[in-house]
């Protein structure tokens, strides 16, 4: 049975970011080895990952990574059983349930920054009305583009007074579209949007930052577990997310050990990535509100096929983070 300091922490978990809290006691190792297999999806904002392998030999726990480009990616083998534990977009936990699945748990946003539209030089694009017969890259299904489209929708911007060009891959192809000049804009995600400004293509239009939508906010990820590790290995999960705080909280306080994480885990030069911790806040930043509120909004722009408000907090557990946090 929890103690009352673990239901008030969960509470709080539930409500509000974890920003403000700090670790608990260092968990012991487990009595008995176990493996954990960790989704490594490389952004910057999920740097820690890269340490977790040794981190977790504390624990008693092997960690056995697997690497993924995209979210859509790691949602996938987390529904699959193919990893325990990964980082996904925050819009995942509704596109599973819309599509009849609950194995999926969301434990822990991992950071938030302002999304500003990037600008190809000299496109005169300033303001959201500047939009108007332009083409603008998207990764349509994104949590860029769930953003992106919210934003759109709240400010009474028509989705059809420019033209959105459908970009497939990762965000090298985004980059690419931009230098070649097929886009006038792209709604992107780092540490692309920093490569494509630091190597003066484009600008930040900072009058367009859709991270701010009701609907949708500015978190730029999850920690998830699939249910099935929930049930097998939540020690193994505890100790996970101990560590992962711990060195998220030991980046978020030097920028620099940062920019040079983030550049040894996506493999990016260090000049992008020093200019991309600028905008990244580290610490999650995502509740269950939230979570309602873009699930509802996912289906009335016609994402989803089904409105899951009502049954997202049956995929969104803040307990396992109570357990590591006070």
């Amino acid at each position: 049975m929890k103690s009352l300091c673990q239901i008030a922490v969960t509470a709080l978990l539930t409500a509000a970011s974890t920003a403000a809290l700090a670790l608990g006691p260092q968990p012991k190792p487990l009595a008995q080895p176990q493996t954990l297999t960790l989704g490594m999806v490389k952004v910057g904002h999920l740097s820690p990952m890269q340490f977790m392998a040794e981190d977790m030999k504390q624990c008693n726990v092997q960690v056995k990574p697997a690497e993924f480009v995209r979210y859509a990616d790691a949602r996938t083998a987390l529904l699959s059983g193919s990893v325990d534990v990964t980082g996904i977009g925050p819009a995942d936990l509704a596109i599973a349930l819309s599509q009849g699945s609950k194995e999926i748990v969301g434990l822990t946003g991992v950071a938030s920054s302002p999304k500003y539209l990037v600008v190809r030089k000299g496109a005169g694009i300033q303001s959201w009305a500047d939009l108007k017969g332009k083409r603008v890259g998207i990764a349509p299904g994104s949590a860029v583009w769930f953003q992106f489209a919210a934003t759109l929708a709240e400010n009474g911007t028509p989705y059809n007074s420019f033209t959105p060009v459908n970009i497939q891959g990762g965000g090298t192809a985004f980059v690419q579209a931009l230098q070649r000049g097929d886009v006038d804009a792209v709604a992107l995600w780092e540490p692309f949007e920093s490569q494509l400004v630091a190597e003066g293509t484009a600008e930040f239009a900072k009058n367009m930052d859709y991270s701010q939508s009701k609907a949708v906010g500015a978190e730029l990820g999850l920690i998830a577990a699939s249910r099935t590790a929930i049930q097998n290995k939540r020690e193994a999960l505890e100790c996970f997310l101990w560590h992962y705080k711990n060195r998220e909280a030991e980046l978020a306080k030097d920028p620099a050990a940062f920019a040079q994480a983030y550049s040894q885990y996506t493999g990016l030069p260090l000049n992008v990535t020093q200019e991309s911790v600028k905008l990244i806040k580290l610490g999650g930043v995502l509740d269950l509100p939230q979570l309602q509120r873009q699930a509802k909004t996912f289906h009335d722009l016609g994402v989803i096929p089904k409105d899951t408000s009502a049954e997202i907090n049956t995929v969104w557990d803040p307990s396992l983070l109570a357990d590591v946090m006070k």
